[in-house]
């Protein structure tokens, strides 16, 4: 049993609290890894805030983190001790109709364990005070040492930055590959990308990597306009500027609509003006931004009569084993960004003001 710092959610809504854990060893087909950076994202922050159905606590969050094998358990053959990995929220057994259908990306064999908050045989591997603390999707990157199923581990670069691909468990490969594998935005597209997030300026970058030739940015945040153009937005525009629904307006601009729209909000309304943002007849708009509990689109049907689409997306659609590798080693080689998405690196103990960054937009 490893002891070390973990931040703790006690209960909902309330402050992280930075604790000591005891983290068990590995079980067959499990992987024990020491954390060395994990990132902040807003669906910790869901989950922190009492609205997620699934949310159990106590329990450590985090779920985009990178760091070195220190033990693994029985049965482990995809990895050893001192091999550098990226924990996955979404694994990839090879094994389940998911894994085998080149459609998706949604591995379904640990997905009832993981969504219990325990390990795939049905316990936790923390404990805090004497009580059992949750894992968080499969992941719980806020713990110096975590435990993981061996189908939710990346092998990857030795000499890649962990302060920075951590980046690549969540957010940047989800935005990434809403362009160029849900989307397939092709090249000289006209795009919109709503909310100017990490999110947003990754699908931004995947839209100009697929050769999009113009990338509207839409954010009532203008302090982001500036970042999000130099990822690759043409030009950025708020709702607010204007009395008539944003949709029109897009329309008005483009001709009709754009090519390729998407939602990295995940404001129900937000999804219903990306989607109307669309041209008629082959418009596409992809909902990368998760919605809270209970709440539902809408639009005219019409709207999908006359030829445009709605599509959803999970971690971008890459089948994470196989790909986040290979995302790493693009970013080693330059071909996409990732250090222009850091703006604030603080000590593990600061965990609290890295959210409140967050939610204030910085």
């Amino acid at each position: 049993v490893i002891k070390c710092k973990a931040a703790v959610a006690w209960e909902a809504g309330k402050p992280l609290s930075i604790e000591e854990v005891e983290v068990a060893p590995p079980k067959a087909h499990e992987v024990r890894i020491k954390i060395v950076a994990t990132a902040v994202c807003h669906t910790d922050a869901y989950t922190l805030s009492g609205a997620d159905p699934e949310g159990c606590f106590p329990v450590i969050l985090g779920h985009e983190g990178a760091g070195i094998v220190e033990s693994v358990g029985e049965g482990v053959t995809k990895v050893k001790k001192g091999d550098t990995v990226i924990p996955l929220y979404i694994p990839q057994c090879g094994e389940c109709k998911f894994c085998k259908n080149p459609k998706t990306n949604l591995c379904q064999k640990i997905r009832i364990t993981q969504g219990k908050g325990v390990m795939p045989d049905g316990t936790s591997r923390f404990t805090c005070k004497g009580k059992q603390i949750y894992h968080f999707m499969g992941t719980s990157t806020f713990s110096e040492y975590t435990v993981v199923a061996d189908i939710s581990v990346a092998k990857i670069d030795a000499a890649a930055p962990l302060d920075k691909v951590c980046l690549l468990g969540c957010g940047i490969s989800t935005g990434y590959g809403a362009a160029v594998n849900t989307a397939k935005v092709e090249p000289g597209s006209m795009c919109a990308v709503f909310g100017l997030g990490g999110v947003g300026l990754a699908v931004i970058m995947g839209c100009k990597i697929a050769g999009a030739s113009r990338i509207i940015g839409i954010d009532i945040n203008k302090d982001k306009y500036a970042k999000a153009k130099e990822f690759g937005a043409t030009e950025c525009i708020s709702p607010q500027d204007s009395k008539k629904p944003i949709q029109e307006v897009l329309v008005e601009m483009t001709d009709g609509g754009v090519d390729y729209s998407f939602d990295c909000t995940g404001n129900v309304g937000v999804m219903r003006a990306a989607l109307e943002a669309c041209h008629k007849g082959w418009g596409v708009s992809v909902i990368v931004g998760v919605a809270a509990a209970g709440q539902e689109i809408s639009t005219r049907p019409f709207q999908l009569v006359t030829g445009r689409t709605w599509k959803g997306t999970a971690f971008g659609g890459w089948k994470s084993v196989d790909n986040v590798p290979k995302l790493v080693t693009e970013y080693m080689s330059k071909k996409i960004k990732v250090d222009e998405f850091v703006t604030h690196t603080l000590p593990f103990d600061k965990i609290n003001e890295a959210f409140e960054l967050m939610h204030s937009g910085k």
